[in-house]
C-alpha cells in the first residue's frame, strides 16, 4: 500500500480495492495535547517520586490564575524580558544601538497588536531577527515561565528542542519543568514539602513578601484532600 497522486494533484491510497483520498483519513492525534489531565500530573509525580498534590500545588501557584500554557490562538504564552535580552546580546557582541527602531527594544505597543501576548510575540520575532540565541534565552516560556537560558537544566539538547517542546503541549511544559526542578535541587524541597525553601529558589528573595510559600502550602492541603489524590 503506497500513496499515489491523481490527475488533480490529490494524494490517495488503495485500501481493499477502494480509493481513499488521504485528506479524508483521520489524522493521528498528538499523544499529549490539550489541557493537562489528572493522569498527566500523576505520571510526572510518579517519575519524580512525589505526591501528585505537591506538583499540583506548585502548578496552581506558579502558573497564574488561568493555569494555561497557551493562548486562545494556540500560541505559547511568553514573556520577553528586554533587560535580559540587552545583557544576552551584549555577551554575544551584538550592538543593539544599530536596532533602535526594532520592536524588540522599544516599549510594547499593546494597542497596535491587539493584546499583550500578541505584542510579546511580535517583540520576540523582532528579537529573533537580531540574534536568535539571545532572543530565545531572554524569553520566559509556557505555564511555568521558565527562562530560555535554562534550556539545559530543562533536559533539552538544544535551544531549538527547548522551544519546540515549549510550543508543543502543556504536557511538554510540565515535563520540562519536572526536569528543571530535578536538575536544580528543588526536588528535595518538594518531596519534603518545604515550601519556603522551594519558593526561595524558584521565586527569588521576594517570595515571602508575596506569600508564595504559604499559598503553595494551602494549595497542597487542598489537593491532598481531593479524592483524585488518594
Amino acid at each position: 500500500m503506497g500513496v499515489e497522486v491523481d490527475s488533480l494533484g490529490r494524494s490517495y491510497i488503495i485500501l481493499d480495492s477502494d480509493t481513499i483520498h488521504t485528506a479524508f483519513l483521520p489524522q493521528p492525534e498528538l499523544v499529549h495535547s490539550g489541557p493537562l489531565r489528572p493522569c498527566d500530573y500523576d505520571e510526572i509525580a510518579s517519575e519524580l517520586g512525589i505526591e501528585p498534590a505537591a506538583i499540583r500545588a506548585v502548578v496552581e501557584i506558579e502558573t497564574g490564575r488561568l493555569q494555561k500554557g497557551f493562548n486562545a490562538d494556540g500560541s505559547v504564552i511568553i514573556n520577553f524580558d528586554l533587560p535580559v535580552f540587552r545583557r544576552a546580546a551584549a555577551r554575544r557582541g551584538v550592538d543593539l544601538t544599530r536596532y533602535a527602531g526594532s520592536a524588540a527594544v522599544n516599549p510594547v505597543n499593546i494597542a497596535r497588536y491587539g493584546s499583550q501576548q500578541a505584542a510579546q510575540h511580535a517583540r520576540l520575532e523582532a528579537a529573533l531577527a537580531i540574534d536568535s540565541v539571545a532572543a530565545v534565552e531572554s524569553t520566559f516560556w509556557g505555564m511555568f515561565q521558565i527562562g530560555g537560558f535554562n534550556w539545559k537544566l530543562c533536559g533539552t539538547a538544544s535551544r531549538e528542542e527547548f522551544v519546540e517542546r515549549m510550543t508543543r503541549s502543556e504536557y511538554d511544559q510540565l515535563s520540562l519543568f519536572a526536569n528543571y526542578i530535578r536538575n536544580t535541587g528543588l526536588l528535595t524541597h518538594l518531596r519534603n514539602k518545604n515550601w519556603a525553601a522551594f519558593a526561595r529558589i524558584y521565586n527569588g528573595p521576594s517570595y515571602a513578601a508575596r506569600n508564595y510559600h504559604t499559598r503553595m502550602a494551602a494549595a497542597y492541603r487542598k489537593y491532598s484532600k481531593s479524592p483524585s489524590n488518594k
